[in-house]
């Protein structure tokens, strides 16, 4: 089975096309989308580019869902609610996207499955037993192997932390598909994964990243920081990868 895994798209649709018109990404007998696919400024454009293909599709709820989910709910709930402190830049897009989505749209999202299981392989947005857990290529085996307790599959695919990582802890394999819109790989180009017959192949698509980026932040959308470090001047990658388990140690 040839499976396509398109992981934290974050509305970047650009991207998604590359990757889409790259002839190594033709013809999967199914493709799963891997959870963020939004927020995003292009969040219409790129659920609408998925929804459209012509294999089957398998979605996984990532963090980024959920949240917009539940924004479109709260406002659904107290139309007066307030838009959130431009200055948290994850309840912002959250924000922006359920409203440009609206509750119709936004709020299935947060009903996709945690994980799915095909042809032998566990798919998750960040880890099996959460959608925002945060494991790096530098997490210690330990945690690692924690948060993979009780799994059954030897292969398990996450997301997340936009960095393509490839990991084994005791039988199982931990993979990282890396980041289709907003990779922190120091180069801009969207980075997804293929599955055939069961054997993980990290593959990077470059085009014109920077361009993307641009557009992207011309529709005013939040995170503007998050969008200049992986598109436009990209950071280094070990920095970013220190800056999460910074985070996750806390």
């Amino acid at each position: 089975m040839r499976i396509l895994a398109l992981y934290d798209i974050h509305g970047n649709v650009d991207a998604l096309e590359a990757v889409l018109a790259d002839p190594r990404a033709a013809d999967p007998d199914l493709v799963v989308v891997g959870g963020d696919t939004v927020p995003g400024p292009f969040c219409h454009e790129s659920l609408d580019r998925l929804q459209a293909l012509p294999a089957p599709t398998s979605w996984v709820r990532g963090n980024g869902e959920r949240e917009v989910a539940a924004a479109a709910a709260a406002a659904a709930a107290d139309p007066r609610t307030a838009a959130p402190d431009p200055a948290d830049d994850a309840a912002a897009a959250a924000h922006a996207t359920a409203t440009r989505l609206g509750p119709g749209r936004a709020r299935p999202l947060g009903d996709l499955p945690l994980t799915v299981q095909h042809d032998g392989v566990l798919f998750c947005h960040a880890t099996p037993r959460r959608d925002d857990e945060i494991i790096t290529r530098i997490s210690p085996a330990e945690r690692l192997a924690e948060a993979l307790h009780d799994v059954s599959p030897a292969l398990v695919v996450g997301g997340h932390t936009h960095q393509q990582d490839d990991r084994t802890v005791g039988a199982v394999r931990f993979v990282n598909a890396g980041s289709v819109g907003l990779p922190y790989e120091g180069d801009g180009a969207a980075r997804w994964l293929w599955i055939e017959d069961g054997e993980p192949d990290f593959r990077s698509t470059a085009y014109d990243s920077t361009a993307a980026g641009n557009r992207m932040l011309a529709t005013g959308f939040p995170g503007a920081d998050s969008i200049n470090a992986s598109l436009i001047s990209p950071v280094a990658p070990a920095e970013i990868t220190e800056l999460f388990e910074s985070t996750a140690a806390r």
